[in-house]
């Protein structure tokens, strides 16, 4: 039997490995997207082992090595008063407990190197510039109806399998679930400083995270260590619907008035932010049925507080891949689609409930921040690690 032919919608870091991921297996891949260019908006991102083991495998473990950076440890402090809490243990550690590496890469560096990896794969065509506007199924496929960016008349696509890769406002998810997005009342402020720029008493290759009542802020490498990655968590009270806008840095420097000299320090130093909303909604009832599939934030946005976002898009790809087969395997597409949805059903709910929990921990006034410090302190940089076993461990 020949392979599927799949339109995966949207060309960001989950679409981008599940193109990888379903070429692998002998479907035929279109990818659609509605930008032209792919400079991506943001900074750093986590690539913990549960996702960059999926990498690997795919065949760009050299290719991340050149591009990302691989923190020692994690250094947690006080927000207020700068003494240290706790830590993890990264690095070696981290490769030798999970068998895979705990990378920090810029956005955009990862967006590139698989960029060129799926230009790279003769069975995967790119189609830029265009605007999904409808969807509807047949009894033998799904037709996608695309408008061009640029004017012109639409245009209908027809696919065996669409997969929703379209982001935190996918348009795909309503055709399964019309769960509204909400406002979290937070906002992440992210900035790239030099690393030279950083205060002396701070170490530029290790991880850094800061721990206050309402607030957070962490750091990292990026680029082989000449630039640092900074992110600060604060209270916001009205939601905005843009993505990256430009924040006054006066404005965030005041949330942080009582912060410790180091980090108020390093806080100093940006001229320019970018904001963005954070914003929620439940994890699709079913991210699976019919002729359509959802992965990443189009299926389970999640708080940015375990670092999982990118993760768990990339672990989609990896299952949505195996739970269809490769191409002349005699599995239905209901049947795929419905081990899909139940590979990922109860992992996606135990990830969201501990981002959730982190959240609270971070954020946690006088009291319950004692006992998070006096439960850092006792289990020490390699037993925070085996804490999240279950996270880093995953295999696919």
């Amino acid at each position: 039997m020949p392979g599927l032919n799949i339109a995966i919608v949207g060309a960001g870091i989950g679409g981008l490995t599940a193109a990888l991921a379903l070429d692998g297996a002998g479907h035929a891949v279109t990818l659609i997207e509605r930008r032209t260019g792919f400079s991506e908006v943001g900074a750093g991102i986590q690539v913990s082992p549960n996702a960059s083991r999926v990498l690997i495998g795919l065949g760009l473990g050299a290719a991340l090595r050149r591009a990302a950076s691989e923190p020692p440890r994690v250094v947690v402090r006080s927000l207020r008063g700068g003494q240290a809490i706790g830590g993890v243990a990264l690095g070696q550690s981290h490769r030798d407990t999970f068998g895979a590496p705990y990378y920090v890469i810029h956005r955009a560096d990862l967006q590139t190197l698989l960029l060129d990896a799926v230009r790279g794969r003769p069975n995967i065509r790119l189609l830029v510039g265009r605007d999904v506007t409808g969807y509807a199924e047949r009894a033998d496929g799904a037709d996608l109806t695309l408008e061009s960016t640029s004017g012109g008349k639409p245009e209908t696509f027809a696919a065996d399998l669409v997969v929703g890769a379209d982001g935190v406002r996918s348009r795909l998810r309503a055709h399964l679930d019309g769960q509204a997005l909400r406002s979290c009342r937070a906002a992440a402020w992210r900035a790239i400083v030099p690393r030279e720029a950083m205060p002396p008493d701070l170490d530029a290759e290790a991880t850094g995270l800061w721990l206050g009542p309402g607030r957070h802020v962490v750091h990292y490498p990026l680029r082989g260590g000449q630039h640092v990655n900074v992110v600060a968590v604060v209270p916001e009270r009205t939601g905005s619907e843009g993505w990256g806008q430009l924040g006054e840095p006066a404005v965030l420097r005041a949330r942080f008035r009582d912060a410790a000299a180091p980090l108020a320090g390093l806080l100093a130093v940006p001229d320019s932010w970018l904001v963005w909303s954070l914003e929620d909604r439940p994890a699709a009832r079913v991210m699976a049925r019919g002729r359509l599939a959802l992965l990443g934030d189009a299926a389970h946005p999640i708080l940015p507080f375990l670092a999982q976002g990118a993760a768990l898009a990339i672990e989609d790809s990896a299952v949505l891949a195996m739970a269809l087969g490769p191409a002349g395997s005699t599995r239905d597409l209901p049947a795929s689609l419905d081990a899909y949805r139940r590979a990922r059903t109860a992992r996606v709910a135990r990830v969201r409930a501990a981002a959730r929990a982190n959240g609270r921990t971070y954020h946690a006034g006088a009291l319950v921040g004692r006992v998070r410090n006096a439960v850092m302190r006792r289990l020490g940089p390699d037993g925070m690690n085996r804490r999240y076993a279950w996270l880093y461990g995953w295999t696919p």
